[in-house]
């Protein structure tokens, strides 16, 4: 193959008939006292893969290789920002993780955008707020997941800084962004229903088609 041109290859267009989800695993675990906020100069120390032939299913896989075991039952605590509660996929989680019956804790603003949508929750103070707050609730162990999108108010990252610390104190997996909040809750759906089995990666190779 070498010094070979792509068109002396011969390629052909493949059909996938499953999907992949890749994720990076970060040590914060190992650093208790850092924000576990991503970025730009953050390093992963891997990347794990999740396979389905569902694609909410193959994003469950990643997250369970990475070490985050998503609950398929439970409470959920949703604090999101001003930005993202006008969209109309925020209110589609909302109502996904009812009708998968979990409860859901969220802050003021959140929780009013909520109920307008018809989605119900219980409200939980912000830690300036009093208590009980969210870190009380994190701390007693009445949440399994947790959704913070980040703020630009100063008070607001203070908040989100002590959440995300808690979260992985305590081992609760949390969600960052809408993106993977959607893909969190259709996961567990997916992986709720039964979607998917275990398979060899000769078994995934043997079901790509050539077109």
């Amino acid at each position: 193959m070498l010094g070979a041109k792509l068109e002396d290859l011969k390629l052909k267009d493949k059909k996938f008939n499953h999907h992949g989800a890749k994720e990076a695993v970060f040590p914060f675990d190992k650093f208790p006292k850092v924000d576990p906020v991503l970025g730009p100069e953050m390093r992963s120390t891997g990347e794990v893969l999740g396979l389905s032939d569902d694609y909410a299913l193959a994003y469950y896989k990643s997250q369970e290789a990475a070490g985050s075991f998503l609950p398929s039952e439970g409470a959920v605590l949703i604090s999101l920002s001003d930005k993202v509660n006008l969209s109309e996929q925020a209110i589609e989680i909302g109502k996904e993780f009812q009708k998968l019956g979990f409860k859901i804790y969220a802050t003021e603003g959140t929780a009013k955008f909520y109920e307008a949508a018809g989605v119900k929750c219980e409200v939980v103070n912000k830690i300036a707020e009093g208590r009980p707050n969210v870190l009380d609730i994190i701390l007693n162990k009445q949440v399994n997941l947790i959704i913070n999108t980040p703020w630009a108010k100063r008070d607001a990252i203070k908040d989100e800084s002590a959440i995300r610390k808690a979260a992985i104190k305590y081992k609760v997996p949390y969600i960052t962004t809408l993106a993977g909040a959607y893909n969190t809750v259709k996961g567990i759906a997916a992986a709720r229903n039964g979607h998917g089995a275990v398979k060899s990666l000769q078994e995934y190779h043997a079901s790509i088609e050539e077109i």
